[in-house]
């Protein structure tokens, strides 16, 4: 693995965040999750929170307990770890209905990719994507892996609202949308699957450092998924198949 050397820098009196690097990396965004766990496992009187970013992680802290200079030097320490560990991913097997009205974009991202909309459902189903965050609204999932040859700019003009469970690129992006919300991204297909359901334990079906395999399903089958999903049915399965990141 590359040696990454991150910025420590204060945010305000009672935040620290250890910045990585300005940019969409998978290498980075491990880094940021190792060292997230690492603190949380010294158990730091004093840490009042940590928010790992793609590229960052801001730890809240109370600086009476624990002063600034005391817990910069514990994070330096632990980025100076040449073995960083990384906890294995979760892996999920995510069904998604591509097309007409459920992804309301295909046709024209198909296009500007040169491809027919099924062949470039078949490139999107490729990669294993990697959840780099989760944010913006509750449960919303950012990935990174989408094929170079699928990407593009987000829309000019944003939708109002999109429906929750879109599924959708924008730029070198994907995501998995959780609730009804505005959106600037291009709408492949919808996944029944609930990424954020109030009361749920887990409430957030994805977390950071997750690997997701989207698999297409017919239309015909979302009414039953969906109703499946909201009875809390695991329409989501977990992929065991492998674990080598």
């Amino acid at each position: 693995m590359t040696k990454l050397v991150p910025r420590l820098m204060a945010c305000g009196d009672a935040a620290l965040t250890v910045d990585f690097g300005n940019v969409i990396s998978v290498e980075v965004n491990r880094r940021v999750h190792a060292l997230d766990a690492a603190l949380l496992a010294l158990c730091l009187e004093g840490v009042i929170e940590t928010v790992p970013t793609y590229r960052a992680l801001c730890i809240h802290f109370d600086p009476i307990a624990l002063p600034i200079a005391r817990l910069e030097r514990k994070v330096q320490a632990l980025v100076d770890c040449d073995e960083v560990p990384v906890a294995p991913a979760g892996r999920w097997k995510v069904p998604v209905v591509f097309g007409g009205p459920f992804g309301m974009d295909l046709e024209d991202c198909a296009h500007a990719a040169g491809l027919s909309p099924n062949a470039y459902v078949a490139r999107f189903l490729t990669p294993v994507y990697r959840v780099m965050m989760v944010g913006f609204m509750p449960g919303f999932s950012y990935l990174a892996n989408l094929p170079d040859a699928l990407a593009r700019p987000r829309r000019a003009t944003p939708r109002a609202a999109v429906p929750a469970g879109s599924v959708s690129i924008g730029g070198v992006q994907a995501a998995i949308g959780s609730v009804e919300g505005p959106s600037g991204w291009h709408m492949l297909g919808r996944t029944p699957a609930m990424p954020f359901q109030p009361g749920r334990e887990p409430l957030f079906l994805f977390a950071a450092g997750d690997e997701i395999r989207f698999v297409e399903v017919p239309p015909s089958d979302w009414d039953a998924l969906q109703a499946a999903a909201r009875e809390g049915a695991p329409v989501v399965q977990r992929d065991d198949s492998r674990l080598d990141r």
